[in-house]
């Protein structure tokens, strides 16, 4: 396992190139069609892969989550994914994927692990609605690959938010409207994200308006971008601030970043980049193709805070 592994910390040059790697696994045959379906992670997001230690069950756990392992002195919640995805399987998940990201580590009981592919965020294309209903939204991103197996990327964030308990109320609790008439406009093609962005906006009073991923959000950002030529404005006075995701299919959040960085009818509108991949790397290659802040994802107040700082300075000091 090691060895499929050991190259991982050197992958952090494929950022900012539109292209990711990706670890391949399985979680079984699905009864629903008889097939042995195959997703995929992220490396950034994977620490090890390991044979399954002992699981410790506990008591009141969330839905899909087996129970607790100790590794290097760290309890770390294991989930199933076959049981999460309401995929049919029998017998014992004997490999675990143990994965870092938003701050947390967590471990995934999975059935095989396969390799690690590097694709082209072009390549991957947003779910049909039919895959997204019967998975229960849990996939961001799906590619067919040259041998016609079709690769889904799971979408990590929303199985933290729904196997980890969080006190909803808290999260959002003393964050104060901005007070201004401001626009933000959002990236991201995590449904949860998007959720928790939005509520994040509409406690901070912000008008707001996002894309599923960098390209649909490229094309809307330039038709703002046409529409203040046409009318004689700056974009800057429609739009006050874009926040966007690092991965997402089709167009990654570096490459909109650069998109937007070199077009000059963008000028004086930061960017700032709210991503699950917040270690020091990629806040680096972040700020190389321009962004303004980065922010982890999942802390409400983080979010709004970066966010006050970009948009009322002078309100966050009096705060």
């Amino acid at each position: 396992m090691s060895e499929l592994l050991k190259a991982v910390d050197a992958r952090t040059r494929l950022a900012g190139t539109n292209k990711l790697e990706i670890l391949l696994f399985s979680l079984g045959v699905d009864a629903r069609t008889g097939r042995r379906e195959s997703f995929g992670i992220n490396v950034f997001k994977v620490r090890e892969v390991m044979r399954t230690p002992a699981i410790t069950a506990a008591p009141d756990m969330q839905a899909g989550v087996e129970g607790m392992v100790s590794l290097r002195g760290q309890l770390v919640p294991v989930v199933d994914l076959a049981k999460y995805c309401g995929i049919d399987r029998e017998g014992k998940r004997e490999i675990m994927i143990v994965t870092e990201y938003n701050g947390h580590t967590q471990g995934f009981l999975v059935e095989a692990v396969d390799t690690i592919l590097r694709l082209d965020w072009s390549n991957m294309r947003v779910p049909p609605d039919m895959l997204t209903n019967r998975l229960g939204g849990m996939v961001t991103a799906v590619s067919e690959l040259e041998d016609s197996r079709l690769i889904m990327m799971l979408d990590v964030e929303k199985v933290l938010s729904e196997t980890t308990k969080y006190d909803d109320e808290f999260m959002f609790r003393d964050i104060k409207p901005i007070g201004r008439d401001m626009m933000v406009f959002y990236a991201d093609d995590s449904s949860v994200a998007r959720k928790q962005i939005e509520r994040t906006l509409n406690v901070l009073g912000l008008r707001h308006s996002g894309a599923i991923n960098g390209r649909i959000a490229w094309e809307e950002l330039d038709k703002i971008a046409t529409h203040a030529e046409m009318t004689g404005r700056k974009v800057w006075e429609l739009v006050h601030l874009i926040l966007t995701d690092v991965e997402m299919p089709e167009m990654d959040g570096y490459i909109l970043t650069r998109k937007i960085k070199s077009d000059p009818r963008f000028d004086g509108v930061p960017v700032l980049m709210h991503s699950s991949l917040s270690s020091m790397s990629n806040q680096t290659l972040g700020k190389s193709v321009g962004v303004d802040g980065y922010v982890p994802k999942f802390e409400p107040h983080k979010l709004s805070d970066a966010i006050r700082a970009m948009l009322a300075p002078e309100q966050l000091v009096a705060a």
